[in-house]
C-alpha cells in the first residue's frame, strides 16, 4: 500500500498513514500496531511474536507465540483458549468451565463445585461437591462411589455393593441377597 504520510518521533516511534486509510505505528522495540481503515479493527504484533487483535464487535483475540496458544474474549464475556495440543477451554461469564481434551473427553466444571466428564466411549462421570461419584457406562451399568461404599447397578436390576470394611452385598432381581465378608466368604445367601 502507498504511504500518504509518515511521521517520525524523537522516541523512535514511526507512524504511517496509508492511502487506503490504515494507520501503522512502529515502536523502537520491534512492536507494531495496525489500525484498519474502518478505525475499529486493531492488530498489535509484539516484539516477542505475540499478536493481539481487536475486532469491530470488541472480540479480542490474543495469540501467545511461545505457548502457541490463542485466547479469545468475546463481548459477552465468554473466553475460549485453544492450546497447541488441541485442548480447548471455554470459560463462561457465569463461572462454568468446559474443557475439551485432545482425546475428545469433555469436562464441565460447574460453579457449585460439581464436575461432569463425558468420555469418548460415552461413559459419563459426575463428581458431587461431597466427593461422591456417579459413573454411567455405555453398556447400561451404573456405579455410585461414596465414602461408605461402592455400588454397581446392572441393567438386569442386580445391585452389588462393596462397603469400606470389605463386606460385599449382592441383591438380585429375583429377591435373592448374598453377603460376603471382606475375605470373600459367604456369610448369608437367601436362595429362593
Amino acid at each position: 500500500e502507498e504511504v500518504e504520510r509518515e511521521t517520525a518521533y524523537p522516541d523512535g516511534k514511526v507512524e504511517k498513514v496509508l492511502k487506503n486509510g490504515c494507520h501503522l505505528t512502529f515502536f523502537p522495540n520491534g512492536t507494531w500496531k495496525k489500525v484498519g481503515s474502518d478505525g475499529k479493527t486493531v492488530t498489535i504484533t509484539f516484539f516477542n511474536g505475540d499478536v493481539k487483535q481487536i475486532m469491530p464487535d470488541q472480540t479480542v483475540i490474543y495469540y501467545y507465540a511461545d505457548a502457541k496458544t490463542t485466547h479469545t474474549t468475546y463481548a459477552d464475556g465468554l473466553e475460549v483458549l485453544q492450546f497447541s495440543n488441541g485442548q480447548i477451554e471455554k470459560h463462561y461469564p457465569d463461572g462454568k468451565k468446559e474443557i475439551i481434551f485432545p482425546d475428545q473427553t469433555i469436562k464441565n466444571l460447574f460453579t457449585d463445585g460439581q464436575e461432569e466428564s463425558i468420555l469418548p466411549d460415552g461413559t459419563i462421570l459426575r463428581v458431587q461437591r461431597d466427593g461422591s461419584k456417579t459413573i454411567e457406562f455405555n453398556n447400561g451399568q451404573r456405579e455410585l462411589h461414596t465414602s461408605e461404599f461402592k455400588r454397581r447397578e446392572y441393567p438386569d436390576g442386580t445391585v452389588k455393593t462393596v462397603y469400606v470394611n470389605g463386606q460385599q452385598e449382592t441383591k438380585y432381581v429375583s429377591g435373592r441377597v448374598r453377603v460376603k465378608d471382606k475375605d470373600g466368604n459367604v456369610i448369608m445367601d437367601t436362595k429362593l
